[in-house]
């Protein structure tokens, strides 16, 4: 999962990146950069491995120079850890184009064969970002006649998503012209538009960038569309005139987005409540008789939802937990074990909320299992007498493959267990989890245009409809934990030789 973010202003657009990116940073953790233009000044840029506040300093921002630019936050999924993975990746025909991407492609190898041996295009990295970019190039290229025009830059993006499958959010500068943002035929990554005043958009992935940079919401980018602001601020929108489908990852209500964002017209934080009615109504059914005392969230994600479990409950809410705000996310930490150690080092458990009590911990949902065994490990210590376990989400036995780094089947607690098991082996007294059916009904509250989510890491059914078990166990053998923990060394160990 990544963020990104393109803004064309009549102002210097280096601190309103930044700080959009600042507040997208949940959406990655690995790597953050910035491209700038401006007339007379040309391309700038700073990308570099860690933290939008590390990577950025003010010897960095006063070289940004510019009124269009595009950002990017990433934690990996296609390619790996690197800082020359770091976007916005760059080519310099036709034009000169910077792309950042938000996603995957789920046919990435079938495309870098294609580019290499057809298009005659070089690809330096795993990226499929950097695949994406040179679709786009290609199919710019071969519609050059002299300057670019909206009709030639639509085009082009038909003509990629005619070639590119998967799920797919993209900002792209194209160099002495404007910024370009497109989003996958399915919707399945999001993308919003914000205004301020009458010449200065933005898109960005979540909309609560906007709002910190006073931009009004106008709208989600829809399925397929392709969206242009040139450089004087004038706005042009295409509609992909192939198939396409509303399909929104429905993860991003779960976890990935932050509550005070609107994605596709849906309240993240509405749909935590709900999740959290929906959720306490699961158990009412299923655990009518329960001795629950209490119920605590694990901080930050689940705690809309547990605020409503304990009310509909009936039960007291106590924060039982104290976060240390300096740990990135568990769930996108590379490697089990980095995640394993986290768990202590990221929460502490109050012992007078646990202590001789019956405790509800909430969680957004159980990918792995790991944190939640530590967790229910933490309330044992802090001397809870019973600790019972509650996922906002249905169990996770599939893999997604649009983006989220979950890919390895083998590695999800859920996959080919009963709730049983995993009740077992996290350790929880009692496990409950949300149903598939009350996930997607907490989260369409509003909008009754979207008909179907991709549930595909609860369902197993994959919205592109392309994906067989052949590319799974593929992606599996490429991105679990023990090829992550490999490629990890070998970085280090060139990273080492640099040093020396």
């Amino acid at each position: 999962m990544c963020g990104v973010v393109g803004i064309v202003s009549s102002q210097p657009v280096n601190q309103a990146l930044y700080d959009a990116l600042t507040v997208l940073q949940h959406r990655g953790q690995d790597a953050a950069g910035i491209v700038t233009w401006g007339n007379g000044r040309g391309l700038k840029k700073r990308k570099s491995i860690g933290l939008v506040r590390d990577v950025f300093r003010s010897r960095h921002m006063v070289r940004l120079k510019g009124n269009v630019g595009i950002g990017h936050v990433r934690y990996p999924t296609a390619g790996g850890a690197k800082s020359s993975e770091a976007q916005p990746f760059y080519v310099n025909s036709p034009y000169g184009i910077c792309l950042a991407h938000n996603g995957n492609l789920t046919n990435y190898d079938e495309l870098a064969d294609l580019l290499i041996r057809e298009d005659r295009r070089h690809l330096s990295t795993n990226s499929d970002s950097e695949v994406l970019l040179n679709v786009l190039a290609h199919e710019l290229q071969i519609r050059v006649n002299g300057e670019p025009t909206a009709d030639n830059v639509f085009d082009a993006v038909d003509a990629l998503h005619r070639r590119c499958r998967g799920g797919y959010a993209v900002v792209a500068l194209i160099v002495g012209f404007g910024v370009i943002a497109f989003r996958d035929p399915n919707g399945i990554r999001p993308l919003v538009l914000g205004k301020r005043g009458q010449k200065d958009f933005m898109v960005a992935s979540e909309s609560v960038a906007l709002d910190i940079l006073r931009f009004s919401r106008v709208r989600d980018v829809s399925p397929g569309e392709c969206i242009i602001i040139e450089n004087d601020g004038a706005l042009h929108c295409h509609d992909y005139p192939g198939e396409v489908a509303h399909t929104p990852c429905i993860f991003e209500y779960v976890y990935f987005a932050r509550p005070d964002s609107i994605l596709d017209n849906l309240s993240v934080y509405k749909a935590r409540l709900r999740m959290g009615e929906e959720l306490a109504g699961k158990i009412v059914r299923d655990f009518s008789d329960h001795d629950i005392d209490v119920v605590i969230p694990i901080p930050d994600t689940s705690r809309t939802s547990a605020l409503q479990v304990a009310y509909h409950l009936g039960v007291k809410y106590r924060e039982g937990f104290i976060k240390n705000r300096y740990i990135g996310r568990t769930f996108i930490m590379p490697g089990q074990a980095e995640r394993k150690k986290s768990v202590r080092r990221k929460l502490n458990a109050i012992d007078l909320e646990f202590r001789n009590k019956n405790v509800l911990l909430v969680d957004d949902s159980i990918i792995r299992g790991t944190t939640s065994k530590q967790i229910i490990k933490l309330a044992r210590e802090a001397g809870a007498r019973r600790v019972y376990f509650a996922s906002a989400a249905p169990p996770v036995r599939y893999p997604n493959v649009y983006g989220i780094d979950m890919p390895a089947a083998s590695e999800l607690v859920a996959n080919g267990r009963t709730i049983e098991e995993i009740q077992d082996l996290i350790g929880a007294d009692r496990l409950i989890y949300q149903d598939l059916h009350g996930l997607i009904r907490s989260v369409r509250h509003d909008n009754s245009h979207i008909t179907e989510f991709d549930t595909s890491c609860f369902s197993g059914e994959y919205v592109t409809g392309d994906v067989t078990d052949e590319y799974l166990h593929d992606l599996e053998q490429r991105r679990n934990d023990a090829a992550k923990s490999k490629r990890g060394s070998r970085r280090d160990r060139e990273s080492n030789v640099v040093a020396l």
